[in-house]
């Protein structure tokens, strides 16, 4: 019995790994870029690297924006922070798609167009549902994703009875395959708890798609009434009619810090503006020393700032911030950060070493009995793995090449980005299948390349070269962005010599 239920375990294991592998690293490559989102923004949107200040007046900042949005009927102010030095203002264009532009928040004078989607943009929704948005798809096949990374985590554990043991053994003077299998099993275990939580973290956090039974049986299917006591959201109709004007936006931010206890904002957003309906929802920061993201908001009339609701989270309801806390890691903790991010690396080579471990394994005898099933598997892996990493890389080197305003074939500056790095991605998928025996050293070169090249084209194309940005504190992120990129190029161009030595 013993010996079928561990054959059973190694089953799963192994095609489950071979089966959402290539998902499963975009996924925590994707998720560990985005512990560094804001960072990746600022380096990404070089008129956002201003000193950190505070947003001096709400009320100044609409008056500037007035031009801009014109009859939008939403607009927003997400407030400056230490990780996000200036205001960022969104509102809704004629097709009800969410514009942003950015703001000096001590002028609050407009910056121009970024042109780029950026880390938090484009990196992080692309870790949390692939950007495919039609019927939910994306999250879905994330979820499913993460399912199978929680039944490896729990088989992994099962047929490596001397996993722990294996910790403490790397061999890197054996064969390749031993060597992936050692370093296989010590990310395995180095990671193991984090990996597991960070998981299951991301499968809570979407319960309502997910597990939508739970809430639709408790409501009788009233998603409205589901939001309106869990989140404490608030709403009311336009009455298409003239209302008041505007009271004073600067006095209901006060009065939401005061309430809070000197809680700072994190959003400003008006509803309905110039309608008699006009409202206002302020919600409360969670860049703080909290884990928990708190969902405390409040609400005021527009023209007489009147409060209209107060909301703060039901004890059952903090339990699940706390586990979005935990899994977004919007609180002001830079070793933890770091640890996230060195923790999300281990499950990519995780993942990547498992798929390398499966594949030396079978080599000779799929050869043997003339399948194509390692071929397949070699040039999903290449494409899934050192792919991806080169498609991000290109994604970078487009930001500093493209001009600002720059367009072609109908597409945006923002969105050739986003061409740019798809194009580039499916190239290396095509490259692995046509070039498979010096695909790895091949596309390890094109990394340290393309690594290699953003950081010169950031010094060449902005005013803060490497040398600068390390000088001055508030220029520390773009700095940390440069090195990580040249450790990056370091790693990529060591490991295409070991393979040419190898081959």
């Amino acid at each position: 019995m013993e010996r079928t239920f561990r054959a059973s375990m190694n089953w799963l294991h192994t095609w489950a790994g071979v089966g959402v592998g290539a998902v499963l690293f975009a996924v925590f490559w994707m998720g560990t870029l985005s512990v560094f989102d804001r960072e990746i923004d600022r380096w990404m949107m070089p008129a956002t690297r201003l000193k950190p200040a505070v947003l001096k007046s709400v009320d100044a900042l609409a008056r500037e924006l007035q031009p801009v949005i014109g009859a939008s009927p939403q607009w927003l102010v997400l407030f400056p922070d230490d990780r996000e030095p200036v205001a960022r203002v969104g509102y809704l264009e004629g097709a009800g798609r969410l514009r942003y532009r950015h703001a000096d928040p001590s002028t609050s004078a407009l910056l121009p167009d970024a042109g780029t989607w950026g880390g938090s943009g484009f990196i992080y929704p692309f870790h949390v549902n692939l950007h495919i948005k039609a019927w939910s798809l994306g999250l879905w096949i994330v979820g499913f994703a993460g399912m199978a990374m929680l039944a490896l985590c729990v088989s992994g554990v099962v047929i490596h009875r001397k996993i722990f043991a294996d910790f403490f053994t790397f061999r890197s003077d054996r064969k390749p395959r031993r060597v992936v299998l050692d370093l296989h099993n010590v990310t395995g275990v180095l990671g193991l708890p984090f990996h597991f939580f960070i998981t299951l973290s991301g499968l809570v956090i979407f319960f309502t798609v997910y597990f939508s039974g739970a809430w639709e049986m408790s409501y009788r299917g009233d998603r409205a009434a589901f939001v309106r006591e869990s989140y404490g959201i608030y709403g009311r109709p336009r009455l298409n009619r003239p209302g008041l004007p505007p009271a004073s936006l600067d006095a209901m931010v006060a009065e939401a810090s005061r309430q809070w206890a000197r809680g700072t904002p994190q959003l400003f957003r008006v509803f309905h503006p110039g309608d008699a309906n006009a409202y206002v929802e302020i919600r409360r920061s969670f860049v703080d020393d909290r884990v928990t993201m708190p969902v405390d908001a409040l609400y005021f009339d527009l023209g007489t700032s009147a409060v209209l609701s107060s909301n703060a989270a039901k004890p059952v309801m903090n339990v699940h911030r706390f586990i979005t806390g935990f899994h977004f890691i919007q609180f002001d903790h830079w070793s933890l950060r770091w640890l996230y991010f060195v923790l999300g690396l281990t499950g990519c080579v995780l993942i990547a070493t498992g798929f390398l471990f499966w594949l030396d394994s079978r080599r000779k005898r799929h050869a043997q009995l003339g399948l194509r099933g390692v071929r397949i598997v070699e040039g999903l892996t290449i494409g899934s793995v050192s792919g991806i990493v080169a498609a991000t890389l290109a994604f970078f080197v487009a930001n500093r090449l493209l001009p600002h305003g720059a367009s072609a074939w109908g597409l945006e500056r923002r969105e050739l980005e986003i061409w740019a790095f798809y194009l580039v991605w499916l190239l290396t998928f095509v490259h692995a299948w046509v070039r498979p025996r010096m695909a790895w050293r091949e596309q390890c070169i094109a990394l340290a390349v393309l690594a290699t090249a953003a950081v010169l084209l950031n010094g060449l194309t902005t005013d803060d070269p490497l040398w600068r940005s390390l000088s001055q504190r508030h220029l520390w992120p773009v700095a940390g962005m440069d090195l990580l990129l040249l450790a990056g190029a370091v790693v990529a161009g060591w490991a295409a010599v070991r393979l040419r030595r190898a081959q």
